[in-house]
C-alpha cells in the first residue's frame, strides 16, 4: 500500500511533467518543502515500484502505471477545491490544504457525485489547473449521469484535443460536456474511436481540424472539453 506523501509525489509529479519535460528533484523539494536527499529517496523507491523513471541529475518522469496514479489522485484533489470553493465557499487561499486533507478519505463514489453536483467542471479554483477526465468507462459526462456505478478503465494517455500541435492526429475518447454540447459534438463527427487530426492552430484561437475527410473548424474552448487518446 503507497503512503500519503507517495501519492503527494505522483500527484505533484503528474502536475510537473504533464508538458513531457522531467521533474528535477530541486524543484520537486520546493514544492514539497523537502531536503532534496529525501527526494530523491522517494523517488527512488517510487522508481522500484514502477511508478517512476528516475535518473540521477536528469530528474524524474512518470511510467504509464505511475501516469495513471498520479492524474487520478490530481482529478480528485482539484474536484475537492473546486467543490470547497464553489459549495462551502472557502477561498481560493485555504482550499489546496483542505483539499490535502480531505482527499486520501473519500471514496470513488463520492468523488463521481461531487463532479456530477458540481456539473463536470474543468478547471480548479486555485490556479485553473485543468482537471483530467474521469476513470469511468462512459464516452460523455451524459453517459456518466446515467450510469449506476464506478467502472474504472480509461487509458492514461487521454489528453485534451487543445493541447495537440499542428500535424498531429489521435482517437476521439471523452467527451466532457453537457447533454446539448455533447450531441452537436457526436453530429459533427466527434464519435468515440474517430481520428482527428489537428491541420492549423493558433494559441488559443480556432482550430482547423480534419475529420472523416472534412474540413472542421472549432474553437480553443470547445476542443478543451473533447479528450483524446495519442499513440
Amino acid at each position: 500500500m503507497r503512503t500519503e506523501q507517495a501519492d503527494e509525489y505522483l500527484e505533484l509529479m503528474y502536475k510537473l511533467t504533464r508538458h513531457g519535460k522531467p521533474a528535477r528533484t530541486t524543484r520537486i523539494a520546493r514544492e514539497l518543502h523537502l531536503a532534496p536527499a529525501s527526494v530523491t529517496e522517494m523517488l527512488q523507491r517510487l522508481a522500484k515500484r514502477g511508478y517512476v523513471k528516475y535518473k540521477p541529475y536528469k530528474g524524474a518522469t512518470l511510467t504509464k502505471k505511475g501516469l495513471m496514479e498520479g492524474r487520478r489522485l490530481a482529478r480528485r484533489h482539484r474536484l475537492l477545491e473546486r467543490f470547497l470553493h464553489d459549495v462551502l465557499k472557502i477561498g481560493k487561499d485555504k482550499v489546496h490544504d483542505e483539499a490535502c486533507r480531505l482527499e486520501h478519505a473519500i471514496s470513488s463514489e463520492t468523488e463521481a457525485a461531487i463532479c456530477r453536483h458540481l456539473k463536470h467542471p474543468a478547471e480548479c479554483p486555485d490556479d485553473g489547473s485543468p482537471i483530467p477526465p474521469c476513470d469511468r468507462d462512459v464516452f460523455s459526462c451524459e453517459e456518466c449521469e446515467l450510469a449506476e456505478k464506478t467502472n474504472p478503465g480509461k487509458r492514461a494517455s487521454l489528453v485534451s484535443l487543445s493541447t495537440l500541435a499542428e500535424g498531429s492526429s489521435a482517437k476521439v475518447a471523452f467527451i466532457r460536456a453537457g447533454r446539448g454540447l455533447c450531441r452537436r459534438l457526436c453530429e459533427m463527427g466527434f464519435t468515440k474511436d474517430t481520428v482527428v487530426s489537428v491541420k492549423r492552430k493558433s494559441g488559443r484561437g480556432p482550430m482547423e481540424l480534419d475529420i472523416k475527410g472534412y474540413n472542421l473548424a472549432i474553437g480553443w474552448g470547445v476542443a478543451s472539453k473533447i479528450f483524446v487518446e495519442v499513440s
